[in-house]
């Protein structure tokens, strides 16, 4: 498997909300053919869903809940070759958005990823709430035909859904819904003891495009206890986008 990360992202900054950390970078992901589906959901039974130390960031006093599939490539630490079977496989996210010293990120409910390796690793190192899941992505060209199942946990947790982009690529504006929903640059947990930390990112500006999908199947949220509300989600979609990690640092 070909490395083609480009390590020179980590020179375009003009669009960051806030300065790069002054450590060196830990990791190199890349992520291919992402929706991103969205739902506006109860900002209190949001709120009740996540750590008490974790603000749920609004937009406009909307809460939002979203759900994102997509494959992943180049996923090794720096200076380690990407390598066959290790660096490359399926993910899907369930995720909201708080903001921690005015430093607006992501919080997943749930990270589903069919490389038991990659769920060992980030369950072991991170606390993330990672699970193995029997995946299947088919359609590298446009159209996806996406479906992924979680094993080994009680809680229902699958997703069978088929899209594609339909419209012009665009960067989403400042102050805009389509922004505060992509352009996030860190992700906040909590460690086993309950304190939480920021994990800082870096990547481009999102390039994305209008989406459709069918949602076949759908009951990603069921474990979090976040029901979606009965409308079509807010869809956006990305070909690729690639992105440097820094390790955790402890936030107040």
């Amino acid at each position: 498997m070909a490395n083609d990360f480009p390590e020179g992202i980590i020179n375009d900054v003009a669009h960051r909300p806030w300065p790069l950390p002054d450590a060196p970078w830990v990791m190199t992901q890349s992520w291919h053919n992402l929706l991103f589906a969205h739902w506006p959901v109860d900002a209190t039974l949001l709120r009740s869903r996540l750590p008490p130390r974790l603000p749920l960031d609004l937009y406009d006093g909307q809460a939002w809940i979203g759900i994102v599939p997509f494959r992943m490539s180049n996923v090794a630490p720096r200076f380690v070759p990407a390598l066959p079977g290790v660096s490359e496989f399926a993910e899907l996210n369930v995720r909201t958005y708080v903001t921690v010293g005015g430093k607006p990120g992501v919080y997943f409910f749930s990270l589903d990823a069919e490389s038991a390796l990659a769920v060992a690793a980030a369950r072991s190192l991170l606390h993330l709430p990672y699970f193995t899941a029997r995946m299947e992505v088919h359609g590298e060209a446009r159209h996806v035909d996406y479906s992924s199942r979680r094993v080994g946990d009680g809680a229902p947790a699958e997703l069978v859904t088929h899209y594609e982009p339909v419209g012009p690529l665009f960067h989403a504006e400042p102050g805009t819904l389509d922004y505060f929903l992509t352009e996030r640059y860190c992700l906040y947990n909590v460690d086993r003891r309950g304190n939480p930390y920021r994990l800082d990112i870096h990547h481009p500006v999102w390039r994305l495009q209008a989406a459709r999908a069918e949602l076949e199947r759908n009951t990603m949220t069921i474990p979090c206890g976040v029901p979606l509300p009965d409308q079509p989600p807010l869809l956006h979609f990305a070909k690729r986008q690639d992105a440097v990690a820094w390790g955790p640092r402890s936030v107040r």
